[in-house]
């Protein structure tokens, strides 16, 4: 049985990869969906709902509310935001993570997509306010 939460959050990033208009510094509504899959246990329940926001607002939502997501993940696509996720939320028996950028682009990672795929070893540079606006604007 496969079980989702929604969560919605504010956060600004830049795309320091990217040549256009998201290579500066910019704001969105974001809306993430984190999906598990497990059994539907005796008490009829295959996944708490409460557990899931739990770990999901601790883990995920109160570090990138607004925030710039720069500060934890250094290249920010919707791409690399779900792998984060995932990889925040990698103990649970995850089936997918969605993030939404706008109300029609979105990214979807899989269990294939984070096995592929390699984590930073360095954290992000945190930056000021000031460093942000300078590097989302060149």
């Amino acid at each position: 049985m496969k079980v989702t939460k929604e969560f919605v959050f504010d956060a600004a990033h830049y795309l320091p990869n990217y040549e256009g208009k998201c290579e500066r510094l910019h704001g969105h509504t974001w809306k993430l969906h984190v999906t598990v899959e497990t059994t539907v246990k005796e008490d009829g329940l295959a996944f708490d709902f409460v557990k899931l926001k739990q770990l999901t607002m601790d883990r995920v939502v109160n570090r990138l509310d607004h925030q710039v997501v720069n500060d934890l993940v250094p290249n920010p696509s919707a791409e690399l935001i779900a792998l984060w996720v995932w990889h925040q939320l990698r103990d649970l028996p995850l089936s997918a993570v969605t993030v939404w950028e706008t109300p029609t682009s979105f990214a979807t990672c899989s269990a294939e997509d984070y096995a592929a795929w390699t984590p930073p070893t360095e954290p992000a540079v945190v930056r000021t306010r000031e460093e942000h606006v300078r590097a989302g604007r060149s």
